[in-house]
């Protein structure tokens, strides 16, 4: 199942295996640096059947980090657009736009300096906003309660970051709605207790999210792939939960999106949920059982044995995977290789296998 090719809308895939977004945190001036075109080339020579790249921001306000990669003006295009020719030099692996807004979950610090904590003034720390003015946890500041302009405003960010992906050249878009981001704070009844248009009832929560959707929709070409990540479980008691993620997903495939990948947690920091390999797998079947739409599996798959169970029982239509592509760069074609199914070994590198 592994090596059967896949169709999302008019993008093929060679096999079922994508290489997930993995942040890098480590763009200059929000730019790609000398890291992302050496790590992502790398990334693209491994014989997955997409290739998604990290999390990109459609503002610099809006990011995680200051490391983190933008795409909002024609200088940033230029930038991302010559990191898509380098990586595109020697493989023909569609790539994926991720587009993400952080919120509240802003101003951080990058993971291996001080984890999960936020930047202090002095640090050059920036304004977050959110939903509502409730805090990530009792060591974050309170985010500014957003107003509808600038709702308004936010949605903007998103139609203009699509529109240059398209002229980037990235085959695939997926907005990110999950892991405590903003579209995430907005979904989440513990970090939305709005009384407006955007708050109070399911469909009230869903709003925002649907409305850049529609509005992304829009504007991404209709033969390209468009997906979205959205949240399952918050994994806290009064959140979000599959019947909740069911309608948003419903909605999505109602507005023409060809896949979603279910995500748990983030909303806070931390929660006592025990993480095990293949824990997001049960929420990709209750999507596929309800709906008629593709979906891919994502969180600590790690083997060939777990993924043949997840492709062969229809749990769900792709995979991906980040950290045994990094361990193990070439783990992807050696099980090709065993299953004498197609591979793009170098040729430079077929005597090594």
């Amino acid at each position: 199942m592994i090596f059967k090719k896949l169709r999302i809308n008019n993008i093929s895939l060679n096999n079922r295996v994508v290489v997930g977004p993995m942040c890098q945190y480590s763009a200059i001036n929000s730019l790609p640096s000398e890291w992302h075109f050496n790590h992502l080339q790398k990334l693209s020579q491994l014989d997955a059947g997409a290739l998604w790249l990290e999390s990109i921001f459609p503002s610099k306000n809006s990011s995680i980090t200051k490391k983190d990669l933008v795409l909002s003006n024609n200088l940033e295009l230029n930038q991302i657009k010559n990191l898509l020719k380098h990586i595109k030099k020697n493989s023909n692996v569609p790539l994926c736009f991720q587009i993400s807004h952080a919120g509240k979950k802003g101003s951080s610090h990058i993971p291996w300096e001080k984890f999960n904590t936020p930047l202090k003034p002095k640090e050059g720390s920036w304004q977050t906003y959110a939903p509502s003015s409730i805090k990530r946890s009792k060591f974050w500041p309170k985010p500014l309660e957003l107003t509808l302009k600038k709702i308004m405003e936010i949605k903007k960010l998103f139609i203009n970051s699509a529109k240059l992906a398209n002229k980037a050249g990235f085959e695939i878009l997926e907005i990110h709605m999950a892991h405590g981001y903003l579209l995430h704070q907005f979904f989440s009844p513990i970090s939305n207790i709005r009384d407006d248009q955007y708050g109070g009832s399911l469909q009230k929560r869903s709003k925002f999210l649907l409305e850049i959707a529609e509005e992304v929709r829009k504007v991404w070409p209709k033969e390209r792939a468009l997906g979205a990540r959205v949240t399952a479980d918050d994994c806290l008691q009064g959140g979000i939960s599959m019947s909740d993620c069911n309608y948003l997903v419903n909605e999505l495939k109602l507005l023409g999106f060809d896949f979603v990948t279910p995500a748990s947690g983030g909303i806070i920091p931390y929660t006592n949920k025990k993480i095990k390999s293949c824990y997001q797998v049960k929420y990709c079947y209750q999507i596929k059982k309800k709906i008629n739409i593709k979906v891919y599996a994502n969180g600590m798959i790690r083997s060939e044995k777990e993924i043949n169970n997840i492709l062969s029982n229809k749990y769900a239509d792709f995979v991906a995977v980040c950290k045994p592509f990094i361990n193990d760069p070439y783990w992807l074609h050696r099980i090709a290789k065993k299953n004498k199914s197609h591979s793009t070994i170098p040729n430079q590198y077929l005597r090594c296998f």
